[in-house]
Parts: C-alpha cells; structure tokens; sequence
C-alpha cells in the first residue's frame, strides 16, 4: 500500500512541476452545515470587467467539472471569486465549478475515506495533513507555486502545509489558535491565571477553559517547558515521539490544572456558544462576535496569562494552526492545472483580504497580516501576540486526542486532587509511554 501511495505522490509531482508556471498570480474547524450545491459556469469574458488578477496564459484548458469543499460560512464567498477568477482567465473559463459546504474535519476524514469521490480542491485543517498525504488525497504543490507558497505566507503557515520537505497545500489563515476574551468590569488583571480567577470568584462570574482537550490542555504542559511532538516519514506514518511530561515540570504543570478545576469559579468549556455567566474564557478568533455581543462595552481581549508553575510565573502556551486549501491527485493534466491555479488565487493576498473582511479568517499572507483592517483586529492582535508563545500544531495520532481527554477528565473528577507528587509523576509516566507507543 505505501509503494503504491509514494509513486502516486511522485508521479502527481511530476505532472504538477510541468505545469507550475500555469498558474495564476497568486480543534478550530468550522462544522459542516447545509449540503446544498451551487454550480458557477462562466463563459469567457473581457478581463476588464473584473478586479481579480489576469494571468499570461493562452492555453485554452477545454472543458470539466470541478468540486470545492470549503466551510458554509465562506461558500458564496468562494463562489463569488471563482467566477472572477474565471472571468478574468478565459483559459480556465470551460470548467463547472461546484462548491459544496463542507467544513475542514468532515472534509478531511471525507477524503481520506473516499479519495476518488472527494472534492478536487478542498479545506483542511493542518493537523490532517499527515494523513491525507499517506492516503494519496493531496497533489503536491511544486515550482514556482511551492515559492509561493514558502515567500507569501508567514513561517508557521508555510511550514505546516509542508511534510517532509514538500509542500502539499495552499495556506489560508493563521488564525487557528486561542487566547483570553474577557469582562474588564470583572477581570482587572488580565496577565495573572490566579489573578483572574479571584476577580471571577470574587464577582461571581465564571472562567471557562477546556482542560480536557488536548488542543488546550498543553497550554500548561508546553508553557512550563515540555515537548510532546511527533515525526512522520513521507507518507505520512509516525516514526518517533519526542515528549518529557513525565517530569518535575510535567508535574508541576499537572499540578497547576488539578488547583484550577479546585476553583469555584472554573467551568470547564471553550465555547461562548453554551458559556454562561461569563467572566473570562479562553476561546478564538471564530467566537469573536459572540464574545463582543456578550461583553458589550466591557468587551476586551488578551494573551493568554501566566500561571504559576511550582513557584514560578510561567507564560501559558499551548497550539498554533492553520487552515489549509488542498488539491486532490488528478489524472488529467489540464483539469490539475486549473485546480492549482484556483486553489493559488483563493490563497492569494486579494483574496485573503477579501475573506477577511467577510468572514473574519485570519490572513497567512505576510503583506495581507499588515492591513490596517486586520492590525486593528483587536482578537487578531490578541492571537498575533499568543502565537508567539505557542508551537504550530503538527501531526498527532489520534490516540493522543483520546489520551489527553482521559487525563483531564480524571482531573474534572477529581481522581487527583490529593496525590502525591510521586502519584502524579506516575500518571505522567503512563501517559508519556502510551504517547511513545503510538509512534512504533
């Protein structure tokens, strides 16, 4: 099975570097909603009769039908500039475009189920990547389109639509990580985990943090100086495990989590949606609106703080990432060359811009991150400044999800509220050997 996935890659790669130069110029997953379609057909037209970019291409690539996978709250988005695109590039005009809501999970695990009967260009978050890659559901993004993609986006976007020195993806965001929204008639000191947690307790209020998941979870475990990564090869299958939470200070950071959920004020959650009587919660960019109806005037937004680790004030960290617009393997030339010069104009600085200001995603471009528009984000601010603390999510298997759930869940309980430091170095030894098991 592996040689056959590694010589599609190689063979997708070849056919992708010809034709590079045809291109055009240029865990958190939004659920998939309503399964309607809408077809975009456009016929070639005068190019000054759209903003979207021209390209110099006079090849005509016939005709075809292609189907999009993006989120539901950007699919007429994608729909609108799809049709400019192809409006401005007669060349690409004699293709049915179908874009289907689908958000990033469901599109994943839809493809790595179903290669064949995907989408030929879709949305993924970057933490799939691994898995699409070994299940042949993505083409390899080379030439000038892989310059592009390295010199357009920020480090952490461009490195996590990369595996093994390839790139198979076209970033979108950088907006996929979390930080502090909170009530500032509540919270006088955003900075200080203990210092919040006293105004909440103190006014009644509560602060939200999902402890259980293992995309917030580390936010502790990595901020007070532990490792848990994981190498793959090239097709995608985990070779190795670096982790040291069965240590003093993977206790120390176990510690601090065991005396939040000991607070009255600390609800374990995430999502403003369900949150009540709120005083702070770490959440993202995707709740901003929530969290600016709920808080009204006292609407205000933050790093997340620091925690106190043993005795020492230690920044909370935890996971960075991405979304990603990927192409599927085709076995028609002209068909992968209109996917990749599509996929490339829907990540371009336009079009990230454009998204922005209707959807509110995050820019991975580097000169779209320095719009006026976006550095007076307040929530963007706020997780601009947090990714700096933070490492981007890699490829986890999905037994760490499940691990990481089990131990804050054994802590909601409280299983550990009166351990030993032998007991809790114990728990964090079986923990570190089951992370380390599933990379062999």
């Amino acid at each position: 099975m592996k040689k056959r996935v590694l010589a599609l890659i190689m063979s997708t790669a070849m056919v992708a570097s010809a034709l590079t130069a045809c291109g055009s110029s240029d865990s958190k997953e939004t659920p998939a909603a309503d399964t309607t379609t809408t077809e975009t057909k456009t016929e070639a037209k005068d190019e000054t009769k759209t903003d979207a970019p021209a390209t110099e291409e006079v090849k005509d690539y016939g005709t075809g039908e292609l189907k999009v996978w993006v989120p539901d709250a950007v699919k007429t988005f994608t729909e609108t500039k799809i049709k400019e695109f192809q409006d401005a590039n007669p060349a690409y005009a004699g293709y049915t475009v179908t874009v289907e809501p689908v958000g990033e999970g469901d599109a994943a695990s839809n493809m790595i189920t179903d290669v064949e009967g995907g989408a030929d260009i879709y949305n993924f978050a970057q933490d799939q990547l691994a898995r699409l890659v070994s299940a042949g559901a993505l083409s390899p993004v080379t030439g000038d389109n892989a310059t592009f993609v390295t010199e357009q986006n920020d480090a952490g976007a461009a490195g996590a639509a990369t595996m093994a020195g390839t790139v198979f993806a076209y970033p979108l965001t950088s907006d996929n990580g979390y930080f502090l929204y909170y009530d500032k008639s509540v919270v006088t000191d955003p900075t200080s985990l203990d210092k919040i947690v006293a105004d909440c307790e103190a006014a009644g209020k509560s602060f939200y943090m999902e402890i259980n998941s293992g995309w917030y979870q580390p936010a502790f475990f990595f901020g007070n100086g532990c490792t848990l990564t994981y190498e793959t090869d090239d097709l995608g299958n985990f070779t190795s495990c670096s982790i040291d939470y069965a240590s003093d200070k993977g206790v120390a950071a176990l510690k601090a989590i065991i005396e939040l959920n000991k607070s009255s004020a600390f609800v374990n959650g995430s999502s403003l949606s369900t949150a009540t009587n709120v005083g702070a919660i770490v959440d993202g960019t995707w709740d901003s609106s929530a969290a600016k109806e709920l808080f009204g005037d006292n609407y205000a937004c933050a790093k997340l703080p620091t925690f106190n680790a043993g005795g020492t004030e230690v920044q909370l960290s935890g996971f960075g990432g991405f979304k990603l617009l990927g192409v599927k393997p085709q076995t028609d030339a002209n068909k992968l060359a209109v996917c990749q010069a599509i996929a490339k104009y829907l990540s371009s600085e336009e079009v990230q811009l454009a998204r922005y200001a209707e959807a509110g995603w995050g820019p991975s471009n580097k000169a779209a991150q320095q719009s006026a528009d976006v550095q007076a984000d307040e929530a963007l601010s706020a997780l601009a400044e947090q990714l700096a603390f933070t490492i981007p999510q890699g490829q986890y298997p999905n037994d760490y999800w499940t691990l990481a759930t089990s131990l804050g869940d054994s802590v909601i309980a409280g299983e550990y509220d009166n351990a030993s430091d032998e007991d809790l170095m114990k728990v964090l030894e079986e923990f570190q050997a089951t992370c380390e098991s599933d990379a062999k």
